[in-house]
């Protein structure tokens, strides 16, 4: 059977061994749960984090044979580079597949190292999970940002927490700096920035009691998340799209389903549906351990 390590870096480094898609013994979190652990990341230099994961990477591997390792990281990844990150600005520009192979090498790992997009991979996991790797898989990440999984991933860029769902020119609390972004409304630091007051868990939570201010960014939240899936439904096609993450647990199923009837009203593209699911650090690292070993041996993925 084959065996891959699966990496994410959403908001902490963790870090397991898949095999036969199921993560075998603990996920390794880095760094290790505290009141500081979510910001570390934040702040490590980019060579710094590639030496972080080669380190756990060498606890989890534990001297057995690895074939392949896949780390998911935010923002635009292609071709072994991290382009653009909003969510870890450090890591702009960095060649993280070639700094991780180096640092491999130096621990006698000569296993490939593959990169993906973060929410790509929770997508691939929660496929390899169902026992769906033949299907169309779209998740939608409510954490720190807001991602876009698919799986198959393909060539693209696929920033789907950016995609523009206002036209408001006060709707500037994405990361990136863009205007009018779903994440700029429905990630966790747009959040914050709207609410200097309340913490974000605060805002549902005064929703729920009546606060009208309150009332009313919990609609606009739901709205924003109504017209980014529109935009993929009218762009890919109906289908289920799954809801995972922290901030999952303030979705309405019933507004958010008003409210995306109100934007798709062609016939053939009325067959989505929403299911919320249970994501974690094990969905994402067996995603990305199974989206390297198809990018490895293609001949498993068909």
């Amino acid at each position: 059977m084959r065996r891959a390590i699966g990496i994410t870096t959403s908001e902490q480094i963790a870090l397991g061994a898949v095999e036969g898609n199921k993560v075998v013994g603990p996920v390794r979190l880095y760094p290790e749960e505290g009141a500081d652990a979510a910001d570390a990341l934040l702040h490590m230099p980019a060579e710094h984090m590639a030496h972080a994961i080669r380190e756990q990477i060498e606890i989890v591997a534990q001297g057995g044979p690895v074939d392949a390792i896949g780390i998911g990281l935010p923002g635009i990844v292609r071709g072994g580079v991290v382009e653009e990150s909003p969510n870890l600005q450090q890591l702009k520009g960095c060649r993280m597949q070639e700094l991780l192979t180096e640092e491999l090498k130096a621990a006698g790992i000569e296993a490939q190292v593959h990169l993906f997009n973060d929410a790509d991979i929770v997508a691939a996991g929660l496929a390899a999970r169902r026992d769906q790797l033949d299907r169309l898989i779209r998740v939608w990440t409510l954490t720190h940002g807001i991602g876009f999984g698919v799986y198959p991933s393909g060539d693209g860029i696929w920033e789907g927490g950016h995609m523009v769902v206002s036209l408001d020119p006060a709707e500037k609390y994405c990361g990136c700096g863009g205007v009018g972004h779903v994440e700029g409304i429905m990630g966790h630091r747009a959040m914050r920035l709207r609410f200097l007051d309340l913490e974000p868990d605060e805002i549902f939570e005064e929703a729920s009691q009546g606060d009208q201010r309150c009332t009313d960014f919990v609609k606009l939240w739901h709205r924003a998340l109504a017209a980014a899936t529109a935009s993929s439904i009218h762009m890919a096609g109906p289908g289920k799209f799954f809801i995972t993450g922290h901030h999952a647990r303030h979705v309405d199923l019933n507004l958010l389903n008003q409210y995306l009837h109100d934007m798709v009203k062609m016939s053939p593209l009325q067959g989505y549906v929403f299911e919320i699911v249970p994501g974690g650090e094990e969905v994402a690292v067996i995603g990305a351990a199974v989206n390297a070993l198809h990018a490895v041996f293609p001949e498993d993925a068909r």
